[in-house]
């Protein structure tokens, strides 16, 4: 398997059997298992501010899910401030934005990220008008083509907290992730997260808790909670 990824941010990857590892293992079964009738097949993952772990989470997440054998995409929609493209360590030239502006086929904006079933659809140039493209038809047909093709989509979304873009990718999603950092994060922030995404109707899944640690001698992880 080729090596073309950000090491310092994939612990799923380069190093499968990590209590990291195990955590984001723990996280894609309790997300699976949060509905009960019918798992969420397009994911979207959001934070309440900038810094707090959602794009690692994104990452580490499919990888487990394409581990698992899943057809696997991640999509960049957070069109302010992409990040995926570095993690993977590919192209930005072509992405969503192509896609939904410049109506280029799936195949052409997509890539594989030579990780076993897991594939990136990045953000693309940054659009002068991400809110309108992300809620534009064509991003309906966007998600209505990528549910026939992978078995599980998740979604890179801006905070929740600074622009709409999230709650309108909740809004056409299946599941919503909350990632907050340990100890940064008011409760009152993350009422204020919740509201949103209830405002627009959103399946909020669960809230994935960045920093804390698990004992005095472990390595900082996720874990998975339910929402405050």
């Amino acid at each position: 398997m080729s090596r073309q990824t950000n090491e310092t941010m994939l612990i799923t990857e380069i190093n499968p059997m990590s209590a990291i590892s195990e955590a984001y293992r723990e996280l894609r079964t309790n997300t699976h298992f949060a509905a009960v009738d019918k798992p969420a097949k397009i994911l979207c993952v959001t934070s309440c501010q900038e810094g707090e772990g959602k794009t690692m989470t994104c990452a580490n997440l499919a990888i487990t899910y394409a581990q698992e054998g899943k057809r696997t995409l991640l999509i960049d929609a957070d069109l302010r401030k992409s990040n995926l493209h570095e993690v993977f360590l590919v192209t930005n030239r072509l992405g969503l934005t192509h896609y939904l502006v410049h109506k280029q086929s799936l195949e052409q904006v997509t890539i594989d990220t030579h990780i076993d079933n897991l594939w990136l659809l990045p953000a693309g140039p940054i659009p002068p008008n991400p809110a309108e493209l992300l809620s534009s038809n064509r991003m309906d047909a966007l998600l209505q083509e990528v549910a026939d093709q992978y078995d599980i989509i998740i979604i890179d979304t801006p905070p929740i907290l600074i622009v709409t873009d999230a709650q309108i990718v909740a809004a056409k999603s299946e599941g919503v992730l909350i990632v907050i950092r340990s100890g940064r994060i008011t409760r009152n922030a993350l009422l204020r997260a919740k509201g949103k995404l209830e405002h627009v109707k959103a399946r909020i899944m669960g809230v994935v808790i960045n920093g804390k640690k698990k004992s005095s001698n472990a390595s900082r992880h996720y874990a998975y909670t339910g929402v405050v």
